[in-house]
């Protein structure tokens, strides 16, 4: 990629947290030295939205998931391209094409799992012959966890010569003062990722926590050891809830991460559970079990919807669609600072042995933090042996390796392992 004069493309610099993604590029550009550019269909769009954001880009380009030959155009000129533009099960593969046969590495935000397996079935072969990283799920799903087990099972490798046999992620959120709005939890485009990916053709991959593992045998060990369940259940003093916007999506990252580099390693699978852990006195208990209660029958009927037949899953998507916030529609801008978030993962050995790994981060997670971890994931993407030399469909933690987190720190997303 020598002759590359751009080093990441914002693709998508007009939605919720394209907008951000470029914010931070536009930063981080005057630190690195970077060379980067914001990308959209409409180009007066773009350039009133960044004068808005009071974001100066070097270059803004004109691409169309329509025009394939915008894509490539596109794609020629980049080291990595950050793709923005959702739901991806319905835009996303002809920027993956694009960037496989243009050679330039690709990032995005879905957390469409049956979308991510299609792709991994019909490009990881042909990424790998190309030495093109493909990296999905590279935002608050599934960033943090996947690099934070994976620092967990390192450590109890470096430590103690042993694996991992289970770990046990929590998040905790506190959100700014003032009155909490809808558009604080999930935008218009999450809203639509998750009904683009309850029409897939293959459904029953939204709730599989080996969707992502392409070893028959591998994948039926994951599914034994580590189900997927949204029940409510204590943690201490907490009542630990379902993920939020889904359950769904970093379990199959997580255990993806796992089977890839069990060829280097020779790890076997592991259980792996997460959730959101409600805190409070213990007189309002009721109250957060009701809540976990809620989300719950939420996300177990999202998972009926998966396993129902394709007319039903096919006029339920076409209705959420219908009805759920529409692609643009999100947090306003005094709701993205103020957030604090925590990630905690408790990781155990078969001989007993514990390791602890926190994350620490500010920003709104879907939105902000997001942006800013996607945004940084391409600059290093783009750099020169700075990540590890592998290609193909990936990971976050399989493409990006361990060795990059303090870089997260920059991005107000920090990551410690306790001693």
């Amino acid at each position: 990629m020598a002759e590359r004069d751009l080093d990441v493309v914002v693709f998508g610099a007009t939605g919720v947290t394209g907008r951000r993604v470029a914010a931070y590029l536009a930063e981080r550009a005057v630190e690195t030295g970077a060379h980067w550019a914001a990308a959209a269909r409409d180009a007066a769009k773009l350039d009133r939205i960044l004068d808005e954001d009071g974001v100066s880009a070097p270059e803004t380009v004109v691409a169309d998931v329509g025009d394939p030959a915008s894509l490539a155009a596109m794609a020629s000129r980049a080291r990595v391209v950050l793709n923005l533009v959702g739901p991806y099960t319905l835009y996303g593969q002809p920027v993956i094409e694009a960037c496989v046969a243009g050679g330039a590495h690709y990032a995005d935000l879905t957390g469409e799992i049956p979308f991510v397996r299609e792709m991994i079935d019909a490009f990881d072969g042909r990424a790998t012959q190309a030495g093109v990283k493909l990296v999905q799920v590279c935002g608050f799903e599934s960033l943090p966890p996947d690099l934070a087990v994976r620092l967990a099972a390192e450590a109890a490798r470096d430590r103690w010569g042993e694996d991992l046999t289970e770990a046990d992620l929590e998040v905790s959120v506190k959100a700014p003062p003032g009155l909490p709005r809808p558009s604080d939890m999930i935008s218009g485009g999450t809203a639509q990722s998750l009904a683009a990916a309850a029409s897939s053709e293959d459904a029953s991959a939204v709730t599989d926590p080996a969707a992502l593992i392409t070893d028959p045998a591998t994948a039926e060990e994951v599914r034994r050891r580590s189900p997927i369940s949204v029940m409510p259940r204590r943690s201490g003093d907490a009542v630990i809830a379902p993920m939020v916007p889904a359950a769904f999506i970093n379990p199959a990252v997580i255990q993806r991460t796992a089977a890839l580099l069990a060829a280097e390693s020779g790890a076997p699978p592991f259980r792996y559970r997460e959730g959101v852990a409600l805190g409070g006195a213990a007189a309002a208990l009721p109250l957060r079990y009701a809540m976990a209660g809620a989300l719950s029958g939420a996300q177990a009927a999202l998972a009926g919807v998966a396993r129902a037949r394709p007319s039903v899953r096919r006029r339920v998507s076409g209705a959420l669609s219908a009805i759920l916030p529409s692609s643009g529609f999100g947090p306003a801008a005094d709701r993205m600072e103020g957030w604090r978030w925590r990630m905690s993962v408790q990781a155990r050995t078969a001989q007993g042995r514990e390791v602890g790994v926190e994350v620490d981060a500010d920003g709104h997670p879907g939105y902000l933090a997001t942006a800013r971890m996607l945004g940084e994931a391409g600059l290093l993407l783009a750099g020169p042996d700075a990540t590890p030399k592998r290609a193909g469909c990936l990971t976050p933690a399989t493409a990006l390796g361990t060795a990059c987190v303090e870089r997260f720190d920059r991005a107000r997303v920090r990551f410690s392992v306790s001693r």
